[in-house]
């Protein structure tokens, strides 16, 4: 019965209104008249009975279904917060393993890299050496040869001037011919 003062003090002003405003032509304030004073009892009554099943039933109703909307309202909320607080450490995390991951790809990248370009020198290394073993084979075997086709060449130069000069003169003389040559070749 919190409420119910407070409707003595608005009824109250109202029953001390001065005679002057029944004088003054507002007959509705005359409460001489037992008209009026069953008027404003059964208002009273009525009032009071609205303001009772309002306050009993209605009102109750209405705050459940409030309170029922507050709860569930600061329900969802809590629910969106931990959702939120959930996605944004996923995301955290996410991004964590991202980073971690590109580092790892870098990382990586760089391994082969560096592998390839041992790979490639030690390719490249091998190549040469094997190309320099195979010029100084070569240079071997031209020296070689060179040396053979000098040797042989007083042989060739003798055999080639005999021919010569017996086709030009016809006759052989091998012992002059190859003094000749050595001679000349000297």
């Amino acid at each position: 019965m919190y409420r119910t003062p407070r409707l003595f003090l608005f009824a109250a002003p109202l029953a001390a209104v001065p005679g002057r405003a029944v004088a003054a032509g507002m007959p509705q304030l005359n409460f001489h008249d037992p008209l009026l004073i069953g008027q404003v009892v059964w208002g009273a009554v009525i009032f009071g009975g609205f303001y009772l099943a309002l306050s009993r039933f209605a009102l109750p109703r209405v705050e459940r279904v409030l309170t029922s909307r507050r709860t569930r309202i600061q329900s969802d909320l809590d629910i969106a917060r931990k959702a939120k607080a959930e996605a944004d450490r996923a995301s955290a995390e996410l991004l964590s393993a991202r980073h971690e991951a590109a580092e790892q790809a870098r990382a990586h990248v760089e391994r082969i890299q560096n592998e390839a370009r041992a790979s490639a020198d030690a390719h490249a290394a091998e190549t040469a050496k094997r190309l320099e073993a195979e010029i100084a084979n070569a240079e071997t075997r031209i020296t070689q040869s060179r040396e053979q086709a000098l040797s042989s060449l007083s042989e060739i130069a003798t055999s080639t001037t005999q021919d010569l000069v017996s086709r030009l003169i016809g006759t052989q003389d091998e012992q002059t011919v190859a003094s000749a040559v050595k001679r000349v070749s000297a």
